[in-house]
């Protein structure tokens, strides 16, 4: 699932193809948006908020996209082959006279007027990528529900934003905290520097990783390990699912390295 650093290198990788230049065709293929056509505005920048990308037009303009499960941009010079999937799964093609910017299995996809921007992303807490990162308040989001576990409150997009399974768990591994605590029993800075560290080393790799390996099956420590030993302690990874629907995740973790209280 992309997660807060896949959807920052999108968004860096659009802004600088697009930024500046003119649309010249786009094509919806959503029904909500089937006759919209937005050639001859420009694009002012594309940027990530949490697991969300802002694509700002002149005009006062901005096609909102989530990657959510399987999303995707994909992007071509202009006359590439597109490899992102097959046609059936492109839902927006965006072109300019050098680039051609395809968006893949987007399930979220639509325009809204920039100054009201805060009608979707409005309900995020602070971005752990963004340059500002507001530290305080993220903390005293997680605290706000003492008595909710952590791998919960970590998850919630409302706390903080750009956090998903991946860094939940790992995060609980390396802090050693069973995914079933009590925010009210952890040290919360403690879980949002880290969180944030790992998410700004990823943004250079490309790839997620939390153990310092980039190798193909060294990358984790307990993520998707379920039934394999504990790096740390030869302990198996255990696996459950946690939280409520439609907001259920699976969870790995290591009894051994993370105990319950």
């Amino acid at each position: 699932m992309p997660e807060g650093d896949t959807v920052w290198r999108a968004a860096k990788r659009l802004n600088q193809a697009l930024a500046g230049q003119e649309l010249v065709r786009t094509d919806f293929r959503v029904p909500t948006l089937a006759t919209t056509d937005l050639s001859g505005r420009t694009v002012l920048e594309v940027v990530a908020r949490g697991k969300h990308l802002l694509t700002r037009l002149s005009g006062g303009l901005t096609i909102h996209t989530h990657f959510r499960l399987e999303g995707s941009w994909h992007l071509y010079r202009a006359g590439e082959r597109w490899r992102g999937g097959p046609d059936f799964q492109v839902r927006v093609v965006l072109e300019t006279a050098n680039w051609t910017a395809v968006g893949y299995r987007l399930p979220v996809l639509e325009l809204v007027a920039t100054d009201a921007e805060d009608d979707v992303v409005g309900h995020l807490g602070p971005d752990l990528l963004s340059p500002d990162f507001d530290r305080s308040t993220a903390i005293a989001n997680l605290a706000a529900e003492p008595s909710r576990t952590i791998s919960e409150a970590l998850l919630d997009q409302r706390n903080l934003a750009g956090i998903g399974n991946f860094y939940r768990i790992e995060v609980c591994f390396l802090l050693g905290l069973h995914p079933w605590r009590p925010v009210s029993s952890v040290d919360l800075g403690a879980a949002v520097d880290l969180s944030r560290r790992l998410m700004k080393a990823n943004l250079r790799n490309g790839t997620q990783v939390s153990t310092g390996v980039d190798r193909p099956g060294r990358r984790t420590w307990v993520f998707e390990r379920a039934g394999k030993p504990c790096r740390r302690c030869a302990t198996t990874i255990q696996t459950a699912p946690i939280g409520e629907p439609p907001r259920e995740r699976v969870t790995h973790w290591c009894p051994v390295c993370q105990p319950a209280l």
